[in-house]
């Protein structure tokens, strides 16, 4: 079973997407996000900064071809398009802002404070199969996920790796989009298929659980526009990702 950093690792060009991080069978986009950000760093701009990706097909697990072209190389940060395809299909397209995320420093101002979120002893352990979900999310055998559902359109909870592996700032890609979809409790049938997911990596986090609060800003009949953000466990503002997702009413 590999860990994230493995499951995630892009040798050569190659990747090989690991069935332990799907939904449904398919590749979870934040870690596919993860994936091409592997690609995409450079020893002089570790970490990725933004990303913006496209998702136009879901790839299968397996290998998948993972190409990079840079776009400028800058002092303090650097910009690359990467491109995940399979076969002669082009699954996910991103754009990267790339730089060292340890030189960032404290937040100096943050809108957003962390949220009132019930003590995690207090919440359950998300199943793989969770009842109304209609579809088996295989990633949930990796992380330990404690949602609050009692909130409409506004998910609550704490997020970590099951093997106590800290998160860094490729995981915080995949934690941005590791929570169940905001409609969960308006209604929402199944999973949502992300078309377009922007994340940015605001610092390292202090170790422990991560603090997440994903919430819907607007649902239509076929689309969902959600925000996800992320402190960690001393307080800090670590990640947030904006989302535009298919809707799917039950």
């Amino acid at each position: 079973m590999a860990g994230f950093a493995e499951a995630t690792a892009v040798e050569d060009g190659t990747a090989r997407l690991d069935p332990q991080w799907t939904v449904g069978g398919r590749p979870n986009g934040g870690y596919l996000l993860a994936v091409l950000a592997r690609a995409a760093v450079t020893a002089a701009h570790p970490h990725p900064l933004s990303a913006s990706a496209v998702y136009m097909a879901p790839p299968e697990p397996g290998p998948a071809t993972v190409a990079v072209e840079p776009l400028r190389d800058g002092r303090s940060v650097s910009q690359a398009r990467v491109r995940l395809t399979q076969g002669d299909r082009i699954c996910v397209e991103a754009l990267f802002t790339l730089g060292d995320v340890a030189t960032a420093g404290e937040a100096r101002f943050s809108a957003a404070e962390p949220p009132d979120v019930k003590p995690r002893d207090e919440l359950r352990r998300t199943p793989v199969e969770p009842p109304g979900a209609g579809v088996r999310i295989t990633m949930l055998e990796q992380v330990d996920q404690r949602v609050d559902l009692s909130r409409p359109g506004d998910l609550r909870g704490w997020l970590s790796f099951d093997d106590g592996t800290p998160f860094d700032a490729f995981s915080l890609l995949y934690a941005v989009d590791a929570f169940p979809p905001a409609t969960f409790t308006l209604g929402g049938s199944g999973w949502t298929p992300t078309l377009e997911l922007t994340a940015y990596v605001r610092g390292l986090p202090a170790p422990g659980p991560l603090r997440v609060r994903q919430y819907a800003r607007m649902v239509t009949d076929g689309q969902l526009d959600q925000v996800c953000e992320v402190w960690d466990a001393a307080g800090h503002p670590v990640a947030q990702a904006t989302q535009l997702a298919i809707y799917r009413r039950a």
